[in-house]
């Protein structure tokens, strides 16, 4: 007589089927979960770069300030989105503190902003001796060689300019300036 196998019975295949059940449902959670932040995160980077590019075109505009806030809505991406933008007073009277906020979707629905950039706009942020007007028209204020110098010793002397190699001599009574960190002597 042959001994009889025993085989699995009905309530541990039922128990086996459940312990695997959970398990894909578990790892199916963790991959829904991973794809939806995955979309987000680019949702985020797509916003970001659309609200840089919107205080980019803010800051080319210079000499239209006009309003407090102005709207608008764009297809970037393959999605729809809208972005507002506010500028709001600072403590100089010239500048201006810029917010653009971005939504994903059009102007009617409105929610969170998914992202938002702040930035600084006016005349103060031309350099020294020099004023926006300049920066906007393309005039440059750089001492050019051989032209007359208002602030030389003798007015009518002519103004160096910048030689590559030749040091720049203080004028009266200044301290003499020193050379960059990193910067070879001159030959």
């Amino acid at each position: 007589m042959r001994p009889r196998l025993r085989g699995f019975t009905l309530v541990e295949v039922l128990v086996a089927l459940v312990v695997v059940a959970l398990g894909l449902t578990a790892l199916m959670v963790a991959v829904n979960g991973t794809a939806r932040t995955s979309g987000l995160l680019r949702d985020k980077t797509l916003a970001q770069w659309i609200a840089l590019n919107r205080l980019s075109e803010v800051r080319l505009n210079v000499v239209k300030f006009g309003q407090n806030t102005d709207t608008g809505e764009l297809s970037f991406g393959s999605r729809k989105w809208h972005y507002d933008t506010r500028y709001f007073d600072t403590s100089i009277a010239s500048m201006k503190r810029v917010v653009v906020r971005v939504y994903l979707g059009d102007a009617k629905t409105k929610g969170n902003p998914i992202a938002q950039a702040v930035g600084f706009l006016g005349g103060s942020l031309a350099p020294p001796g020099s004023t926006i007007a300049d920066w906007t028209q393309g005039v440059v204020s750089a001492p050019v060689a051989g032209t007359p110098n208002p602030n030389a010793p003798n007015p009518g002397a002519p103004n160096p300019g910048i030689i590559p190699g030749v040091p720049i001599k203080p004028a009266p009574g200044q301290p003499s300036p020193t050379p960059p960190p990193n910067t070879p002597p001159n030959q």
